[in-house]
C-alpha cells in the first residue's frame, strides 16, 4: 500500500468555488511513476485521502499549469475540519489502485 502524509496549503480557483490542494513536486512525481498507464480519465489517479476527522476516496487530478497533481477538497471535508483556503492542512493520502 502506497501511502503519503504531506502538509499543503489549501487554494480557491479564481473566480470559482472550488478548493483544492497541490501536492509536492517529489511526490507528484513518484505518483505518476507508479500510475503510469493505469490511470484514468484525463490523467485521473485514485486516492484514498484522510482530512482531519474525514476520510474519503476521491481523485488526483493533473495540472499542467501547476505542473503537479491537485486534489479537490469539498465543502464538507473542509467544515468537518474546520479549515478555509489559505489554511495550510496535513493530508494523508493512499493510492487505491496500485
Amino acid at each position: 500500500m502506497t501511502e503519503y502524509e504531506v502538509d499543503v496549503p489549501l487554494w480557491q480557483v479564481e473566480n470559482g468555488s472550488w478548493v483544492f490542494a497541490a501536492l509536492p513536486f517529489p511526490v507528484a512525481d513518484e505518483v505518476d511513476e507508479l500510475t503510469r498507464g493505469r490511470q484514468g480519465g484525463f490523467g485521473s489517479v485514485r486516492v484514498e485521502v484522510t482530512l482531519g476527522p474525514t476520510t474519503w476516496r476521491t481523485s488526483l487530478f493533473p495540472d499542467k499549469s501547476r505542473k503537479t497533481y491537485v486534489l479537490p477538497v469539498k465543502k464538507a471535508v473542509r467544515t468537518a475540519a474546520d479549515v478555509a483556503a489559505g489554511d495550510v492542512v496535513h493530508l494523508r493520502l493512499r493510492l487505491v489502485d496500485v
